[in-house]
């Protein structure tokens, strides 16, 4: 107990470490650079839809096989799990679809600049 304590205080003290720095490692304001918040951005997105798909496979996963386990278990009962393992995997299914619209909706979010001179200056700012 006291070493799962001890790495938990361990564990916040250096989250905290690490993200206070970046908390105030900008003013914000004209200082700023042009591409932090782009970058955050398809960031995210590329994250939120890795993580989203890795979460939906294990459980799918998870409910296939619990799925073919009732079935060798009692093979009589086949049709009677289909329909809500059916159910279930496109449940799980549509949570992937959310994440990739929402990762969708913040790439078109980012609004480069629309002209090559205004990008250049942006690059030369930085």
């Amino acid at each position: 107990m006291r070493n799962k304590q001890t790495l938990v205080f361990f564990g916040t003290f250096t989250l905290v470490a690490l993200w206070s720095t970046v908390a105030f490692a900008q003013d914000g304001g004209a200082s700023m650079n042009a591409f932090t918040s782009f970058s955050g951005m398809a960031l995210a997105a590329g994250l939120g839809i890795g993580i989203a798909a890795f979460g939906c496979a294990l459980g799918m996963g998870r409910a296939g096989g619990a799925a073919l386990e009732g079935i060798a278990r009692n093979p009589a009962a086949a049709g009677k799990i289909f329909t809500p393992f059916i159910i279930a995997l496109a449940l799980i299914e549509a949570l992937a679809i959310y994440a990739f619209v929402i990762a969708i909706l913040m790439v078109l979010a980012i609004e480069l600049p629309g002209s090559q001179a205004e990008l250049l200056a942006l690059i030369e700012a930085m």
